[in-house]
């Protein structure tokens, strides 16, 4: 995918890109970093630019000329998420069920934040199950329906410190266990929210020593002493698991969209660096809000959030997992509608829009004309610098 050269007001404006540029080498000379974690910044910083190739648009017209790089297509790039989110919710359209949904929040404890840190695969995979398991354990004894969930990992807070936390859109009730019709919950609540965070406790409880047993911890620094995981478990367990719910949403495509919002998020968007040089970062927190702090350490922040190679953390679960896509989700659809509704497992999905199309429909510019006169470009490509230039080469 190309995208079109930034203006020269956009240009001037401070970037993630710019911060990794400024300050990478010196940043990797104070902080091991790992070969993945050097595999994003680099992209990041050579995203949109000739490192990676692209082509230059030429008007036949006006003469008018200027090139347009190719994006690096790294999910934590913010500069490469919107065509990647607009996609992911067209492709999750036809998915979504036509009833209300709970936004339902799970969050690690800060007692576990260093051993998450520390063990990230693990602790967010364990995560993932255990809320899940709680959300998929309840709705069978209370409901006795199961529910369609969709998760979402984000691990940081708006001055991008390490806080794992995963987001649930959560169907308003289930298919039926006994005979497929569809049963809704209390419009008000999901489940008890105690309920919810004591059985979450008690599912990652079971989890941590599992892989505890396995020897997953093991060089720890924390665990050194070997009664310091039980001390950890025997606090966890005295203290509320904190679990958040949303009231729901009762328009179903809304809730495709607000999801998308959190799909494709990361750590931070260039729209809320506001100021970058080789002493100082300042970006936007929250609630009109800023912070200023050294280059080193805003990358400190920006990499605990990239995630382990492959990992995926976008995941469905209950009606919405791939095994129950062309059967169980069917079956709840026509229970909830009373008839058949189009479907993945009716019709064949319509092929994709291109970069192009997509970017004319969500912004209305056509990056096929020329910006000045209207007419069509004409492209020429552009080769791709080889071997692309790593900001760790002299690190």
């Amino acid at each position: 995918m190309a995208s079109s050269s930034a203006t020269s007001a956009e240009r001037q404006r401070p970037e993630l890109a710019d911060i990794v540029r400024i300050s990478g080498a010196q940043f990797a000379h104070a902080y091991p970093l790992s070969t993945e974690q050097k595999r994003v910044l680099d992209s990041i910083v050579n995203c949109r630019t000739a490192a990676l190739g692209g082509h230059q648009d030429f008007c036949p017209s006006c003469g008018h000329s200027h090139p347009a790089y190719n994006s690096c297509l790294n999910r934590h790039c913010p500069k490469c998420q919107a065509l990647a989110q607009q996609r992911w919710i067209d492709a999750r359209e036809k998915r979504i069920l036509p009833t209300k949904h709970f936004h339902v929040v799970f969050t690690l404890p800060s007692e576990l934040r260093a051993l998450a840190a520390f063990a990230k695969k693990p602790l967010y995979n364990a995560l993932f199950e255990a809320a899940s398991s709680t959300l998929l354990e309840l709705a069978r004894t209370h409901l006795g329906a199961e529910l369609g969930i969709t998760a979402v990992l984000h691990t940081w807070t708006r001055d991008l410190r390490f806080h794992p936390h995963l987001h649930c859109i959560v169907t308003a009730g289930g298919l039926s266990l006994q005979n497929h019709q569809w049963i809704s919950c209390n419009h008000k609540f999901l489940f008890p929210v105690m309920v919810l965070g004591s059985l979450f406790r008690a599912k990652m409880a079971k989890i941590l020593n599992t892989l505890y047993a396995c020897g997953t911890f093991d060089r720890f620094d924390d665990f050194a002493d070997p009664q310091a995981f039980d001390r950890l478990m025997q606090k966890l367990a005295k203290i509320n698991w904190l679990v958040y719910v949303k009231k729901p949403f009762s328009n179903s495509i809304y809730v495709l969209r607000y999801l998308g919002r959190y799909t494709h998020r990361v750590a931070i968007s260039n729209s809320r660096i506001v100021s970058v040089s080789r002493q100082s970062v300042t970006f936007r927190t929250k609630d009109g809000k800023s912070i200023t702090i050294s280059p080193c350490e805003f990358l400190r922040r920006f990499v605990m959030h990239i995630l382990p190679s492959r990992f995926v953390k976008i995941r469905h679960y209950g009606l919405l997992a791939s095994a129950n896509v062309h059967t169980k989700l069917e079956t709840a659809r026509v229970a909830i509608v009373g008839r058949s509704h189009p479907s993945v497992s009716s019709d064949a999905p319509p092929p994709p829009l291109d970069w192009s199309a997509l970017l004319f429909m969500l912004t209305g510019r056509d990056p096929r004309r020329c910006p000045r006169c209207g007419n069509l470009l004409v492209s020429f490509p552009l080769a791709r610098v080889y071997p692309k230039p790593s900001i760790f080469d002299s690190s």
